[in-house]
């Protein structure tokens, strides 16, 4: 297996303002199942997500990120991770095992961003329900719940120089520059995609005015049609839409935007297209900035471009 290294995003901590509307919001509407309640934070996991958590929701009063952490595939690899870091000058913090729960020692960094990014290779093992001997196709019944997620899939953020985030993860931690959205006439960055997997993007930042803004977390469906349905179940609740049911023309996949309680925005995403390394970096211009984002209806949002918490 090819895929080693810095295996993909495996945990996010969004800021909620309200902890019962959150609850429910995760947990009731978007079906992600509670694992565990400290003092301010709730954590949940995706239906078929091995580890413990994905998703920790901290009450504050203010909405936002607070970090975001990827997994490594072993334990040695946070040791070349640090390196590399040091050797560009990054100031990198320990984390001891046990302080975040059920997750082995981390060690943590500011993006150029100013976002708060953390590495770990540890963490406890809860399993979807159907193991890992003849596991069967499905899950326990009641497993699979509210729009149907099954695991996290990317996170985009907005900060100023996301160049430097550019050089950063594929210079250093070996992602591919997938895709990028430039100005037209300057030819300058506007938002660029960059993945450790296969997937069109584990993780993307937008060009913003302040730095450590959160734009969304996603979460992956299976298909478009799953998609379709996802938005009958927001709608049925009044969760806030943004933008959806459509397709990107960056990722090529389906998506509805939607807002938590706390006015953090959500999507859930689906198909987009398989990425190998020697496939060359795609290119939109804002010539074709309504297809770029929605292809189906070729219509920029304002609010999509720039609502960021």
């Amino acid at each position: 297996m090819a895929i080693r290294g810095i295996l993909r995003p495996g945990e996010v901590c969004i800021r909620v303002m309200d902890k019962e509307k959150a609850r429910r919001h995760y947990g009731e509407i978007m079906g992600l199942h509670e694992v565990l309640e400290e003092d301010d934070k709730l954590y949940f996991k995706c239906w078929d997500e091995w580890d413990h958590h994905s998703v920790v929701l901290r009450v504050t009063d203010r909405p936002g990120m607070d970090y975001l952490a990827f997994k490594v595939y072993s334990d040695a690899g946070l040791d070349d991770l640090e390196a590399k870091l040091k050797g560009r000058d990054y100031e990198v913090e320990h984390i001891e095992a046990g302080v975040y729960p059920k997750s082995g020692r981390r060690i943590q960094f500011t993006l150029p961003t100013g976002h708060t990014m953390q590495f770990y290779a540890e963490k406890e093992q809860l399993g979807n329900t159907m193991g890992a001997h003849n596991p069967g196709v499905i899950p326990d019944d009641g497993v699979v719940r509210g729009v149907e997620t099954p695991g996290l899939d990317h996170i985009l953020l907005g900060g100023q120089d996301i160049d430097a985030c550019l050089e950063l993860f594929t210079e250093l931690f070996d992602f591919d520059f997938v895709e990028q959205l430039i100005d037209a006439e300057s030819k300058m960055k506007l938002a660029v995609f960059l993945s450790c997997s296969n997937k069109p993007h584990d993780i993307a930042f937008v060009r913003q005015p302040e730095d450590n803004k959160f734009h969304h977390a996603s979460f992956r469906l299976e298909n478009a049609a799953d998609v379709v349905k996802a938005a009958d179940r927001l709608g049925k609740y009044r969760v806030p839409i943004d933008v959806g049911p459509n397709r990107h023309g960056v990722t090529r996949g389906a998506t509805i935007y939607f807002f938590d309680p706390s006015g953090n925005r959500n999507e859930v995403f689906a198909e987009g297209y398989v990425h190998y390394p020697d496939i060359p970096t795609l290119t939109w211009d804002t010539d074709e900035l309504g297809a770029a984002t929605f292809s189906q209806d070729f219509t920029p949002r304002q609010s999509f471009l720039e609502v960021l918490t």
